[in-house]
């Protein structure tokens, strides 16, 4: 099998030189071609034809959003962001890239290899798999909200989903109303880009979203999103269900990890729950759907059509844990039909 053929895109020569160095000490790598603007990867892209692209947000005469903005109608290619702390990194995706990685500052020579040869070259391999080239924003099947929270207080929602799932939860979050009860979302993401990402759901649904904290209630409207660098689990205090977030260490290769949700879940709200594993690479969060299943709780899984990778949900459905299959414009309204049955 040939290797991947990669362009590297970032305005730093000193940068760009460690990308290409790490991503081709891969064997299964090869960057074909670099560039230090917008303008000189376009020509790269089209004389050298990559599988994927790393691009960095902060560009010269044109920004890489710009760029993906211009780039994903007429020429679709899977892209990997690089990107520091930064709001932007949402605002790409939205526009078309698969996923990003967190810009590494001050690493000490092994954990930059780290993040080249691990991060990066893993994020890259899973980008080479990915649909891209179809709108990914697409109005959710309008729901009608017929549910009330009283008698729904038991009632929880549980999501799981990796790359490509910022954009998948979103699609699915917007469908949800106030009356929603409490959800709790597991998505894989480095610490500090969760919170950004809460507030920019907050700010972008009817729902209140938030990053979860240990002790906080799951209360009907809200959603919980867990920190980058914490497990979420959920637990029943005084008869009211609570998040607990601690522990870092990797579950399925991932922390925060969608499989400690899930099992928590399984084992704390059983039949009063409906999980939802959507768009992601792996198998994390499969078994613990499965789990929810075995307890008596309601489970759907996003189809292949409507995935950006899909792994995690075929996973899921492979083993038995998926009792609904569907297309991702159809997630929220499916979970509003199994709250009022």
């Amino acid at each position: 099998m040939r290797p991947i053929r990669v362009l590297v895109v970032d305005d730093s020569i000193m940068f760009r030189n460690m990308l290409v160095q790490g991503l081709n000490a891969d064997p299964n790598i090869e960057v074909v071609a670099e560039a230090e603007d917008a303008y000189a990867a376009r020509d790269a892209i089209i004389k050298y034809k990559p599988d994927v692209m790393t691009l960095d947000v902060e560009l010269p005469r044109m920004s890489g959003i710009e760029f993906l903005k211009k780039l994903m109608p007429q020429y679709p290619l899977p892209v990997v962001m690089i990107s520091s702390l930064n709001n932007k990194v949402f605002d790409a995706l939205e526009a078309g890239a698969v996923d990003f990685v967190n810009k590494p500052n001050n690493l000490n020579r092994s954990q930059l290899n780290d993040f080249l040869a691990q991060e990066l070259a893993t994020k890259v391999k899973i980008a080479s798999t990915a649909k891209v080239g179809r709108l990914k924003r697409v109005d959710p099947v309008t729901v009608a909200s017929n549910v009330s929270v009283v008698g729904h207080k038991d009632s929880i929602v549980a999501i799981g989903a990796s790359t490509g799932g910022t954009e998948a939860i979103f699609e699915v979050v917007k469908g949800f109303k106030r009356d929603i009860p409490g959800v709790v979302i597991v998505q894989h993401m480095p610490p500090g880009f969760t919170k950004m990402y809460a507030e920019r759901l907050n700010n972008q649904c009817e729902v209140a979203v938030k990053e979860a904290q240990t002790g906080d209630r799951v209360l009907p409207g809200q959603v919980l999103i867990a920190p980058g660098d914490r497990h979420m689990r959920l637990v029943k205090v005084a008869g009211a269900y609570q998040v607990e977030c601690n522990g870092t260490d990797r579950v399925n290769g991932h922390c925060p990890s969608v499989e400690v949700l899930f099992n928590s879940v399984a084992k704390v709200a059983g039949k009063n729950a409906i999980g939802v594993i959507l768009t992601g690479m792996g198998g994390d969060g499969a078994k613990g759907l499965l789990e929810m299943r075995n307890a008596g709780a309601k489970t759907i899984g996003q189809d292949a059509a409507s995935c950006v990778v899909y792994g995690m949900p075929k996973v899921a459905y492979d083993i038995g844990a998926v009792q609904y299959q569907m297309t991702l414009s159809a997630i929220a309204g499916k979970v509003y039909s199994l709250l009022s049955k």
